[in-house]
């Protein structure tokens, strides 16, 4: 004899929670970010080694796709910009085989263009140094924007590094966060 509230329903009810909990500790164990197909924004992150204050939001334009062009848009809110900032450093690392246009790298500030004396890309160092012309205020919110990227030909996580100098403050770069970028 069946309970009245509907052993089918309680038992469906039961086999979907214990699907959830499988696929959460799947996740869990393997510590994968969770992305969608197709979604070039980044998703929800489980054991990545970056505290969550540490992690900056980005967007990929085109996908994230391996061998294929994009723009990688990474931003820094403006509670992150506590302090005026004369250079920003973007570090990458060695397993990251893409390849960065300095001519089609920008620093927007509230969506506007803001212009820059100088972009140095040390491919041994791996790290992009940006230079605006003005240092960019403190509470700004800024995008920096790197056009024409050739994504590597092989797909992973890549954490890419923020650091900045602040002018008059002494020569040391200052972490700022982390954007955990997919490449698929």
């Amino acid at each position: 004899m069946q309970p009245l509230l509907g052993g089918k329903s309680i038992r469906r009810k039961s086999y979907l929670a214990i699907l959830c909990a499988l696929a959460v500790s799947s996740s869990l164990i393997t510590g994968l970010t969770t992305k969608a197909v197709g979604q070039s924004l980044p998703g929800f992150t489980l054991f990545s080694g970056v505290k969550p204050e540490y992690q900056l939001p980005f967007r990929l334009d085109f996908g994230g796709q391996t061998n294929s062009k994009d723009r990688y848009r990474l931003r820094i809110p403006q509670q992150k910009m506590k302090l005026a900032v004369a250079q920003f450093a973007i570090t990458y690392p060695n397993y990251y085989k893409g390849r960065f246009d300095t001519k089609s790298i920008e620093v927007r500030v509230k969506d506007k263009k803001v212009p820059l004396s100088e972009v140095k890309w040390d491919k041994e160092g791996r790290v992009i140094e940006i230079f605006p012309k003005e240092p960019v205020p403190a509470g700004s919110r800024v995008e920096l924007v790197l056009s024409n990227v050739d994504n590597p030909s092989f797909g992973g996580t890549f954490y890419f590094n923020c650091q900045v100098l602040s002018p008059g403050d002494v020569p040391l770069l200052r972490y700022l966060g982390t954007w955990i970028l997919s490449v698929s």
